[in-house]
This record gives structure tokens, C-alpha cells and sequence, in this order.
């Protein structure tokens, strides 16, 4: 299969290139920074802000299927990545007659989403993290589901947990709307994507995902998540 990776350079992005590649797919892997992303044998490299109509529609012709692992970072002004690359992937879809569509989005996009015996997560670092630093990247990730909801594209809203980093996949857990628990392992959320690319079994609704197999280091986690990364 042929597929288009939007934010192929990022964490989740990276991740989703080498196991797709790995697995005998075909990557067209999009960024906007030329230079970031090596071509070699099976991947195609193309530069295009995930915003731009035109650059997206030439990305995405000729493919089978469309991958985003597109992000942005906490900021105390509107956020609108999320939409309007959402909104320029569907319509180039709907244009080039793809029609899979997997998209990353996150279980705060749930608002009943409380993973079981969290405590501290669910009173604490939820409520001051995810939902006031980070209250209007969320937003526009809702903006985002709506978008993909309201297509006619065969499309998975995939919400993982609190993304670390982990080299290998593991025994991750896939669940309808979100699942129970706090964190996701970067590799568990590309090959579960890459798993329902092909079996389908949450087409035209969310697939949430949760690593149970290892747990991050918090102070680690919170170091290479958020300081680190300003």
C-alpha cells in the first residue's frame, strides 16, 4: 500500500515511516522542512505545509491511504493546525477519491475519558496541564474531529494517552471512543495505526490506545515532554 504520512519528521511521525517501510508499505512521508527526511528505497519525501491546499493535494495523489501524526505545541493563542490541515487533507481526499483516512487526536477529545484509579492524573496534572496550559490546543483538536467527522471518508480518530517514548512496540490495548489508562508509547501508537489501517475495526468512529506493558519515569516524562522541548 501506498501512504502518505503528514508530520513525518515528528516523534509519532518518525515512528510511523520506519514500521510502515519496515512492513513492505510504500511511504510518501510529507514535512515542511526540506532536508529532515532522507529519501531511500520504498519512501518518497514531500515538502508542504499540512495547511496548504495545493501543497497537500500534490502530496496526497496517488495514494492508497493517509496517515496524520500532525502536532503542535501548548500556547496561550489560538491554535488552528489542527482544523486546517484536517480541513485541506479531507477535501484533497475527497479530490483524489482516497478514502482511509487515521488521524492522531488525543483522549481529552473524550470528555467522559478518566482513566481507572488515576487519581492524581484525574484531580492534579489533568485538570491544570490538559486542560488549562493546554485548553486551546485541545480546542482546536475537537475543531479537528468535527472536520473528519462531517466527511464521507472511511476514517479512525486515534486518541492515545500521555505520549512517551518507548524503542520497541509492546502489547498495546485499542478500545472504541478512548481506553483506559494514562499513558501511550509513541511505538505502540504508530503500529496500532498501521493495524487498523488494514483491519478496520474502528472505521468512521475513535480508537483510543494505551501502553500497559511499561511505564514512563514522571520526572523524565515531564523533563523531555515539556521543558526539554522549550
Amino acid at each position: 500500500m501506498r501512504i502518505a504520512v503528514f508530520g513525518a519528521n515528528g516523534p509519532t511521525g518518525r515512528h510511523l515511516t520506519e514500521q510502515a517501510l519496515a512492513t513492505g508499505h510504500e511511504v510518501v512521508a510529507v514535512t515542511r522542512r526540506p532536508g529532515s527526511i532522507a529519501a531511500r528505497p520504498g519512501l518518497t519525501v514531500a515538502v508542504a505545509d499540512a495547511t496548504d491546499p495545493a501543497a497537500v493535494d500534490a502530496a496526497i495523489g496517488g495514494t492508497d491511504a493517509v496517515l496524520s501524526a500532525l502536532g503542535a505545541r501548548f500556547s496561550k493563542e489560538a491554535i488552528t493546525t489542527y482544523s486546517a490541515s484536517a480541513t485541506a487533507i479531507t477535501e484533497a481526499m475527497d479530490r483524489h477519491g482516497v478514502k482511509r483516512l487515521l488521524t492522531v487526536s488525543s483522549s481529552i477529545a473524550d470528555p467522559n475519558w478518566r482513566p481507572t484509579g488515576a487519581h492524581f492524573f484525574n484531580h492534579v496534572l489533568d485538570p491544570l496541564v490538559n486542560r488549562r496550559l493546554g485548553r486551546t490546543l485541545h480546542e482546536d483538536m475537537r475543531r479537528m474531529e468535527a472536520v473528519i467527522r462531517g466527511t464521507g471518508l472511511d476514517w479512525t480518530l486515534v486518541r492515545p494517552s500521555g505520549l512517551f517514548e518507548h524503542p520497541v512496540v509492546t502489547d498495546f490495548h485499542t478500545a472504541e471512543t478512548s481506553a483506559d489508562g494514562v499513558f501511550t508509547a509513541r511505538a505502540d501508537l504508530a503500529a496500532s495505526m498501521l493495524r487498523e489501517m488494514e483491519e478496520r475495526r474502528y472505521v468512521r468512529t475513535a480508537m483510543g490506545v494505551i501502553t500497559k506493558a511499561v511505564q514512563p519515569n514522571i520526572a523524565k516524562l515531564i523533563w523531555n515532554e515539556g521543558v526539554k522541548k522549550k
